[in-house]
């Protein structure tokens, strides 16, 4: 067992917060995340965001599908990759998370312990 939770498990349950709640494509999370924690003087790397969905596509959480960015085909060019999820992928993000929310507990308290002890 590490001794805090790794960086993509922290990843990934925002990642798949924000399908849940039809929050956009790669590149948005990204965003969404930096500005979020930007006040902790957290910024997600960008290889951890896409390896993450990577990771959750691999497991058979999401799947993709692609559309222009914008409304209009004959000015919008921009190619975009929307996250959604697969027949049994709210099932297995639900465990996932539940999973990683046991090693947010465990990390809580031994950070806790230690301001305790020593501040």
């Amino acid at each position: 067992m590490a001794f805090m939770i790794a960086q993509r498990a922290f990843i990934k349950v925002y990642l798949i917060t924000m399908v849940e709640k039809h929050k956009g494509y790669g590149y948005q999370m990204l965003e969404d995340l930096r500005r979020d924690f930007k006040a902790y003087g957290y910024s997600p790397p960008q290889s951890e965001i896409y390896r993450a969905l990577h990771e959750l596509v691999q497991q058979g959480i999401l799947y993709r599908t692609k559309q222009l960015k914008g409304s209009d085909p004959k000015v919008d060019f921009q190619e975009i990759v929307l996250y959604h999820f697969t027949a049994e992928g709210e099932e297995k993000a639900k465990l996932y998370k539940k999973q990683v929310k046991t090693d947010l507990d465990r990390c809580l308290g031994i950070l806790n312990k230690a301001v305790k002890d020593n501040y």
